[in-house]
């Protein structure tokens, strides 16, 4: 699982029928040094699905890879990245 920080939203204008309703949120994944504020460079931004209607700026949990489509059995969902929290607090 890993940190990231909500930057934007994804239009479709086609998605799969099991997906449909649903949000997809572009995000940031934040390494250490942006958690200490030691580094202002960013990572390469990529595609989270999102039920938890989180915000722009949010700082969230993802869940990556064959754990992204867990919650969703037995029906799977064509999903490889997944947003399991909104962080409200982090302490370090």
């Amino acid at each position: 699982m890993r940190i990231g920080k909500i930057i934007g939203n994804v239009a479709l204008s086609r998605a799969h029928p099991s997906m449909a309703g649903t949000s997809y949120r572009l995000v940031t994944p934040l390494a250490i040094e942006h958690l200490y504020e030691e580094t202002t460079r960013e990572a390469e931004p990529f595609v989270v699905y999102d039920e938890l209607s989180a915000g722009d700026g949010d700082l969230i949990a993802i869940s990556e890879g064959g754990e992204a489509a867990q919650p969703f059995k037995p029906e799977l969902k064509p999903v490889d990245a997944y947003n399991a929290a909104i962080l409200d607090q982090l302490n370090l």
